[in-house]
């Protein structure tokens, strides 16, 4: 059954392949503690009390209520397909209370610092930096996620609409408008790698000519970054972050930063709105005589 649900969130579900790793090995600990605590193997014979006794022992391990939900998320979609093919009739995570958590705010790098970094940072020479430049552009100005900068391809740029369109989560594709400044870095890079390893259709490519991929990438933000800011995280999620509490920042609504986002549910975007309103009070405390 577990085979059969990896392949349902895979290809009908249309799941990213990090997403069905994590399930997977969600999965597959799950059972291997019930199968050493309890000698269980089939779902039928799996009770709320065995759940419970897994979330007992991942707590002991001082695992994070943030890990822990995300591994009952996935048995709540596990049972949801066993009702679903009526292999069980009995759902045991309607009895299972999920440890409560911590909001994170997140983290984003101000304006100044993102100025210093693309206007006074020195970057490589030749095709490597600005190919590097661009990345961080990108990131910064459209808030895509790295997986979806890592497959773009020149066929996704209309440089007569001023857009770029992504293909994000479970394949859903959008498009973002760019500015005409990004408009001139765009060609101007494309240029560079034509005469550097002449005409592909993957946007970007490492210093040999082959598609750049995502540690490449992550590592190369990391780098930047750090010469701009001493945040624990210096990742392209981070830049992410960073497009959309300053989109919010500037006056954007809500709904516009969520589809420029991709995100399926407004919820997820309202989570920046914690910053701006941080903002808000800083500015508050620092002007006001009675603050």
């Amino acid at each position: 059954m577990k085979e059969r649900f990896l392949a349902y969130i895979q290809y009908e579900k249309r799941y990213s392949p990090h997403t069905v790793t994590a399930y997977r090995n969600d999965l597959e600990q799950f059972f291997t503690y019930l199968h050493h605590q309890y000698e269980v193997n089939g779902v039928q014979d799996i009770t709320d009390q065995m759940i419970r006794s897994w979330l007992v022992k991942l707590m002991e391990e001082q695992i994070s209520p943030r890990t822990i939900n995300r591994k009952l998320t996935t048995l709540k979609s596990f049972y949801k397909f066993l009702i679903r093919d009526g292999v069980v009739s009995l759902n045991p995570m309607h009895k299972i209370t999920s440890p409560k958590t911590s909001r994170r705010l997140p983290v984003f790098i101000d304006k100044e610092k993102m100025d210093d970094l693309l206007d006074r940072t020195a970057f490589d020479e030749g095709y490597p930096g600005v190919r590097d430049k661009l990345i961080i552009e990108l990131f910064y100005s459209t808030g895509m996620r790295l997986s979806e900068l890592v497959n773009l391809k020149e066929s996704d740029i209309d440089f007569h609409q001023d857009t770029i369109k992504v293909l994000g989560k479970r394949n859903k594709e959008r498009l973002i408008p760019f500015s005409k400044k990004m408009e001139s870095l765009l060609k101007f890079y494309i240029e560079e790698k034509d005469r550097a390893f002449g005409s592909t259709d993957a946007l970007f490519l490492t210093d040999k000519g082959r598609n750049v991929y995502p540690k490449m990438v992550y590592l190369l933000v990391k780098r930047y970054l750090s010469e701009v800011t001493t945040l624990d995280k210096k990742s392209p999620h981070v830049l992410r972050h960073t497009f959309a509490t300053q989109m919010l920042n500037n006056g954007a609504e809500l709904n516009a930063v969520k589809d420029l986002l991709g995100h399926a549910n407004l919820s997820a975007t309202q989570v920046y709105t914690h910053n701006t309103i941080e903002k808000l009070k800083r500015i508050y405390k620092q002007a006001h005589p009675k603050a």
